[in-house]
């Protein structure tokens, strides 16, 4: 039986909980420390809570540590439209305003990631850095699925989303047990997710209509490829990154591959690097938090100084 997904996404813990107004929108987010603001960005199929280890680790460490639920996620509003990389670094450069910070460091998984990315081309001024995990630059992500066969299938998924309705009922049925799937298939360890933590995810996904919003992100990816908006982004995303970036990514990754994330330097004009985990699926700071955590602290630090 699922847990009240109220309770999940308001998990209590060493953080607190806010919600914020940015962008025409409310925004649920957890907050932990004080100091330089780093926030989390989560992916596909999550919620603010795959970040609860770097959380504390970050305000440990002397961090703002900010995890917020993106657009139609968790606590935040599901809205009728805005599923786009636009409006979404729209929606992470006004939290960072209603912070009361100029800039802050973002860390995005997945679809995070491909935000982080976006911002640091659409709002440069709002981040000081940028570290993408399991996410290739856009444009690297776009070629790759053109042109590698393999990373083609392993994105078909995306296209079953396209259909109206259907999508939205499978990811719920049996109490969001297709969510587990996603997990469990994904990840490259059979110690993550325990039964417990995959009975959180599946439970937060239940909030209606969550499903829905969760699709929206992907039928506009794939629509992207076709639509004028989506090509109009494609372009815009050619201009160099000029803050540094820290790319972080699975090396048993099986829904984007590794390789699809080698060669995303080529839209990176600052400081850059590549960092893989070997035995690491879609999912580095959930399967191996300790090295994933250990990683990021120590080039926030290099950032410092």
């Amino acid at each position: 039986m699922l847990l009240d997904a109220q309770a999940v996404i308001r998990a209590p813990g060493p953080w607190t909980h806010r919600d914020i107004s940015a962008n025409g929108a409310r925004f649920h987010i957890v907050e932990a420390g004080s100091g330089p603001l780093v926030l989390l960005l989560h992916g596909f199929p999550m919620f603010w809570w795959t970040w609860r280890q770097q959380l504390t680790a970050l305000a440990d460490a002397g961090y703002r540590a900010v995890a917020m639920d993106l657009r139609g996620y968790g606590g935040s509003d599901h809205t009728p439209h805005g599923y786009d990389p636009t409006t979404l670094s729209h929606d992470v450069a006004g939290v960072i305003r209603c912070l009361g910070e100029p800039s802050a460091t973002v860390v995005g998984h997945g679809w995070g990631g491909l935000v982080a990315w976006t911002m640091g081309v659409l709002e440069p001024d709002a981040v000081n850095a940028i570290a993408p995990v399991s996410m290739p630059h856009p444009r690297r992500l776009r070629a790759a699925i053109a042109r590698d066969a393999l990373q083609r299938r392993r994105s078909l998924y995306a296209l079953g989303f396209q259909w109206p309705l259907l999508p939205e009922r499978f990811l719920q049925e049996d109490d969001c047990a297709r969510i587990e799937e996603i997990l469990r298939d994904w990840s490259a360890t059979d110690a993550w997710p325990t039964d417990e933590t995959a009975l959180v995810y599946r439970s937060a996904f239940a909030l209606w209509p969550t499903a829905h919003c969760a699709v929206e992100y992907h039928r506009w990816a794939v629509r992207s490829f076709l639509r004028t908006d989506g090509r109009r982004y494609a372009q815009r995303m050619e201009t160099p990154i000029e803050v540094p970036v820290l790319q972080m990514h699975g090396v048993e990754d099986p829904s984007v591959l590794v390789r699809s994330a080698q060669g995303s330097a080529e839209w990176v004009a600052g400081a850059y690097s590549l960092l893989e985990f070997p035995g690491v699926g879609h999912f580095p700071q959930e399967e191996d938090p300790g090295r994933f955590t250990a990683a990021l602290l120590s080039w926030l630090r290099g950032l410092d100084r």
